[in-house]
């Protein structure tokens, strides 16, 4: 394995071939906090030239973490198909990123060499591609899940309705929730982040979830996203929930430190198919973002984009419907500005999709960061085209309880109308017998009107 390369007359050697990883990575702030960033421009060409002949042979055989040291690796490397992967061991990175940008590959191509790539492998591929070469072929990989609707598919835009309130108030959520299914917001899932994360707390906002969702017969999923063990009690307590959500990391040590492991995640799974109250098969819902594992000192001296491409191996053992990086939520120590948010949200949804995962994306920004408004617009827009399965839906796009920016309920709207996309088939079907949407995919003169769901009578 070469690592070294001339690039304009000066010499570039790396040490290892995940100092080349890093090296190759597009400017990322965690990564110069953690230390291994390249230092210049030239050095960062000079990785990404030298990374574009390393066969995939080699990340199998040297992964991130150890396999004997790490639970997530040992997901990773087992399952993995070998016969695939035999077919394509002496390709370099370079060359599968050519395939894969190929007017001939296909999604059902695609399908299939996944299968054969372990999670540093996709990392790699997604270090040498562009901003288009990433919308451009994350648009070509269709992802399908089932809960009690199907996400995903061509033309399809869909939205997680997220009522947070700041002391959990039943009526401040409830409002909210009704206002954002008057926009037409809410067919990925009704996903409360909780501020009390008892289990008496979780059953009673489950409970309320599940009321509402019968009354209006609204075809969706709910979830409160509270810590998986508290959930968990809820359902054996008998609280209805469709969707089990938990944030995961790409290293052993990270998901210790969320308390969780491969076997707690696998008790939920199979809780969720056996007591949890959707159609399935899809009941697990995951979310991640780039710099989680080296907040937690978790990320064994790799970059932070290899260690998000192993939270989505990870996640990809337990087939689950929705998986969502909330691309700027850690901060700028991790992602400093919009231009580093924007590439990190194509990043992550692109190497989602290439695990075969059904991929959102919290385009969203902190306060302190170097990013507004215009700059989450944009970003939406490159997804959307890019064939985003779904977004945050919150009032005004600002969570008064997380305290941070995403996009607003009209923004959904918007982002539909524009790119000419449609909610979840049988979402949108109920939309119009609500009168909220009409046949021809715009909001009706009642759209944004909550009130409509508490007018006597309905």
């Amino acid at each position: 394995m070469r690592l070294n390369t001339i690039l304009f007359g000066e010499e570039y050697t790396f040490k290892t071939l995940y100092d080349v990883m890093a090296k190759a990575n597009e400017q990322k702030s965690g990564d110069e906090l953690a230390g291994v960033a390249a230092k210049t421009t030239k050095e960062r060409i000079a990785a990404k030239e030298v990374l574009s002949d390393i066969k995939l042979k080699e990340f199998k055989e040297t992964p991130a973490v150890p396999y004997d040291e790490d639970e997530v690796t040992r997901i990773i490397i087992d399952g993995l198909n070998l016969r695939i992967y035999e077919e394509i061991k002496e390709w370099t990175v370079g060359e599968l990123r050519d395939w894969l940008l190929s007017t001939e590959v296909r999604d059902r191509e695609i399908q299939w060499i996944r299968r054969g790539l372990t999670s540093e492998m996709i990392a790699a591929v997604t270090k040498l591609m562009s901003n288009l070469d990433l919308v451009h072929c994350a648009k070509k990989i269709i992802v399908k899940k089932h809960c009690n609707t199907t996400i995903g598919g061509s033309g399809v835009l869909a939205a997680r309705l997220q009522p947070n309130h700041t002391t959990d108030d039943p009526d401040g959520i409830m409002i909210s929730l009704f206002e954002g299914l008057s926009y037409g917001v809410g067919d990925a899932l009704i996903g409360l982040n909780p501020v009390d994360d008892t289990v008496d707390s979780v059953i009673r906002v489950l409970e309320r979830f599940d009321e509402i969702k019968r009354k209006w017969k609204i075809p969706t999923q709910i979830c409160v996203l509270a810590h998986v063990s508290t959930q968990m009690e809820a359902i054996k307590r008998g609280a209805p929930t469709d969707l089990i959500f938990q944030s995961i990391a790409g290293s052993e040590k990270s998901n210790e430190a969320f308390g969780i492991d491969g076997k707690m995640i696998q008790e939920a799974y199979e809780l969720g198919l056996t007591h949890g109250t959707a159609a399935g098969p899809n009941v697990m819902y995951f979310e991640t973002g780039q710099g989680s594992e080296l907040s937690s000192d978790g990320h064994h001296g790799v970059d932070q984009l290899t260690m998000e491409a192993r939270c989505y191996g990870f996640a990809k053992k337990y087939d689950p419907f929705i998986v969502n990086t909330v691309v700027g939520f850690i901060g700028p120590e991790y992602l400093y500005d919009s231009k580093q948010v924007t590439r990190a949200g194509l990043e992550d949804h692109f190497m989602g999709k290439l695990h075969g995962l059904s991929m959102g994306v919290d385009v969203c920004y902190t306060n302190h960061m170097k990013a507004d408004q215009n700059d989450i617009e944009n970003l939406g827009v490159l997804l959307s085209a890019a064939g985003c399965n779904y977004f945050m839906g919150v009032p005004a796009g600002d969570d008064i309880m997380l305290n941070y920016q995403t996009t607003g309920y009209h923004d959904i709207q918007t982002l539909r109308e524009t790119m000419n996309l449609r909610p979840i088939k049988e979402f949108d079907v109920w939309l119009e017998a609500m009168n909220i949407r009409t046949s021809n995919g715009e909001l009706s003169e009642i759209a944004g009107d909550a009130s409509l769901f508490l007018k006597e009578g309905r």
